[in-house]
């Protein structure tokens, strides 16, 4: 195959979309880390990573959807494997054992293994021909390839990468197809069953649902995060205050700065303007995903990128509401812009499996 052939119908829109995200949060989580003692050189390993990810995309692009969904048992069964090792020998980490140590590099295998459960899912759902609305039995199934590494996330504990499996298998059933009844049996029965999940959560999860729900009860504890945060983002204005002069991003003020709050440090130094920019270019990159799912060759693809797109506008939509208050703490990541090596590499991926899903569109 030549090389032009190879690339034929590349999605360079949404790479460079890609790209420009990248290079603004590298700027900007070494304007958060800089003056750190402990973070010096985040900024470089998120290039790393960064420059890693670039790699897999162009990898998994370059590979037919339909050549990944032939090895995806024994990819859902590695990644169960995976998970099921970190449960037992990984590491702890702000309380959560979701950790692999290799030498000088650690990574989080519940990252890598959504886009598993993605294609998992996917070839589920396009298998099932001739069917209007999904009977339980087939509902049941499809919750049970979603479900058991939920399950093992969930045991780790890590409250915020479990339910950003959730809309995997949500966006999945309602694009499928689901009697109206049947879903609000299932949201009724989802909201029945968030009190017996109450005394599973760890302190510091029930404390940020307490301050999601009273955020002034204690604005130097618990509610310190998210207060600084907002002080940071009104202190940013229209224009900003100017890259590396953020005040509350300088002084470490505002904790956690360079991975969940990276859109706080975003609003401080580059403002409105700023943050409409990030935002502009992560809803580009959904509408774009959206186009490809529409125009996808068969159901494997369409599958395939509506659970990629259900993924990256729960992250977005999650952070952006927590960093400004409207929605609880998860320690959910903002898509190419928080730092943290598995979750960009996952997102990298997974913008692979959507370029290879568009590469294919014409395909006989």
């Amino acid at each position: 195959m030549r090389f032009r052939d190879l690339w034929r119908d590349f999605d360079w829109a949404l790479f460079g979309a890609i790209l420009v995200l990248s290079a603004v949060s590298l700027v900007e989580i070494y304007s958060a880390t800089k003056n750190s003692q402990f973070e010096q050189n985040t900024a470089v390993r998120q290039l790393v990573w960064i420059c890693l990810g670039i790699v897999l995309l162009f990898v998994v692009a370059a590979l037919d959807y339909h050549t990944i969904s032939e090895q995806i048992p024994w990819l859902y069964l590695a990644g169960i494997g995976v998970l099921v090792y970190t449960l037992a020998l990984g590491r702890t980490v702000s309380g959560s054992k979701s950790w692999i140590v290799l030498g000088p590099m650690r990574f989080q295998p519940s990252e890598l293994v959504k886009v598993v459960v993605i294609v998992a899912v996917a070839r589920y759902l396009s298998e099932l021909r001739n069917v209007r609305h999904l009977n339980l039995e087939q509902i049941v199934k499809a919750g049970m390839i979603c479900g058991i590494p939920v399950a093992l996330v969930a045991l780790q504990p890590d409250l915020g990468t479990t339910i950003t499996f959730l809309p995997i298998l949500g966006i999945g059933l309602l694009v499928r197809g689901i009697k109206p009844l049947t879903l609000v049996v299932m949201l009724i029965c989802f909201v029945l069953a968030l009190p017996v999940a109450w005394p599973f959560l760890g302190q510091h999860q029930r404390d940020r649902i307490t301050n999601f729900v009273n955020p002034e009860q204690d604005l130097k504890g618990s509610g310190y995060q998210v207060n600084q945060s907002k002080i940071a983002i009104g202190a940013g204005g229209a224009f900003g205050k100017g890259i590396f002069k953020g005040s509350q991003n300088q002084l470490e003020f505002l904790p956690t700065r360079h991975t969940d709050f990276i859109l706080a440090v975003v609003g401080e130094e580059m403002g409105f303007v700023g943050v409409a920019l990030i935002l502009g270019l992560l809803g580009f990159i959904l509408f774009r995903a959206l186009n490809t799912a529409q125009t996808a060759r068969d159901e494997l693809g369409l599958f395939t990128v509506m659970g990629v797109f259900g993924i990256y506008l729960f992250h977005t939509v999650e952070n952006v509401g927590m960093v400004i208050g409207f929605m609880p703490m998860t320690g959910i990541p903002l898509p190419f812009m928080s730092y943290g090596g598995s979750s960009i590499i996952a997102a990298f991926m997974a913008m692979g499996l959507v370029i290879s899903v568009r590469r294919r569109r014409y395909v006989n």
